[in-house]
C-alpha cells in the first residue's frame, strides 16, 4: 500500500475518532442541562457550532496526514 494512502486512512481514522468522541461530550452535556433545567435534551446553537468546526477540522486531517507521510516517509 502506498505510503500516503496509508497517512490518509490513519487520518481518516483519527478524525472519525475526534468527531465520535466531540458528539458524545456535547449529547452528554445537553443531556445534564436538560435534567438540570427539567427540559427535554436537545443541541442548543453553540453545541452545532462546536461539532461543525470538529467535523471541519476533521475533514481537513487525512489529507494532511497524507502530505506529512508522503513527505517523510515516500
Amino acid at each position: 500500500m502506498h505510503i500516503a494512502l496509508q497517512g490518509a486512512l490513519t487520518g481518516l481514522v483519527l478524525g472519525l475518532f475526534l468527531v465520535v468522541v466531540e458528539y458524545i461530550f456535547v449529547k452528554k452535556g445537553a443531556e445534564e442541562r436538560a435534567e438540570r433545567l427539567h427540559r427535554k435534551p436537545e443541541f442548543e446553537v453553540e453545541d452545532k457550532k462546536r461539532i461543525r468546526q470538529v467535523v471541519s477540522f476533521a475533514c481537513l486531517i487525512p489529507p494532511a496526514f497524507a502530505l506529512f507521510a508522503w513527505l517523510i516517509w515516500g
